[in-house]
Order: structure tokens, then sequence, then C-alpha cells
């Protein structure tokens, strides 16, 4: 999607914009976008690795370092262990955290949360009637 809001698609007989699907043509084979959302990546870098960097990781880290801020030392709890929190406790691990703390109902989501950072794993299921923060 341009800039300016608009669409570059648009009905061909009425002229009404066509919307893509969150702006950014995620389930195209082909799309078109503007020169702005564009990166270079060395081309040897696999493609089912490079995709991953568009939004959900970028989106995780860039939520400890810039949105949280996280500080070296700092405790932190990253609830929900999906790509975006994987990613949020890749970036606490990266800005120094001392202790991150991975909280899921996913059982799996222990092992890859520990291979990319959380120190600790809390399954809400697993704790009774105690609260996240008293476990």
């Amino acid at each position: 999607m341009p800039r300016d809001g608009t669409t570059r698609f648009s009905f061909a007989a009425t002229g009404e914009p066509i919307n893509n699907f969150l702006g950014v043509s995620s389930f195209t084979e082909y799309t078109v976008v503007d020169v702005a959302h564009v990166v270079r990546l060395d081309p040897g870098v696999p493609p089912e690795k490079a995709c991953l960097l568009s939004c959900g990781v970028s989106t995780g880290i860039g939520a400890a370092w810039k949105v949280a801020a996280v500080e070296p030392g700092s405790s932190v709890a990253v609830f929900g262990l999906g790509a975006v929190g994987l990613a949020v406790a890749q970036g606490c691990r990266m800005r120094g955290a001392k202790r991150i703390i991975g909280v899921d109902l996913n059982p799996e989501k222990r092992d890859i949360g520990k291979r990319l950072g959380i120190t600790d794993f809390i399954n809400p299921n697993d704790i009774g009637e105690r609260t996240v923060i008293s476990v």
C-alpha cells in the first residue's frame, strides 16, 4: 500500500478500490510494494528463513528494545510464546535480561522457548489457584 493510504488495485469496470489484506498482500504470489518497504537481502539467506524477519521477529525484538526498553540484569515475563512472543524473548536476551519467564498454556513451548532465551517456564494450567506472579 502506498504511503498516502491509497490502493494500487481497483475493479476495471467500476474503478472501485480493492483493499488487500492488512495492506500487505500477505496471501499473494506476487505483489507491488512501495520502495520504502523493500529491503535488500543477502542472496545466501534461504527464503524460508528470510520470511521470518518481516513481521513477527521485528515486532517481538522491537517490543523488547524500543517499547519495553528492557535493561541489562532485569527480570521480564513474556505472556504467550507464539512467533511474536518467542521473538520478544530473544529481544530480552539480546538486551541482557537476567531472568526471562515464558508463560504459555502449551507445554511444547517450553523447549523452543529455552532455546530462544527464556530461563523459566510457567504453564498457568499447572499452578492451581496461585497467580502467575506468585509462582
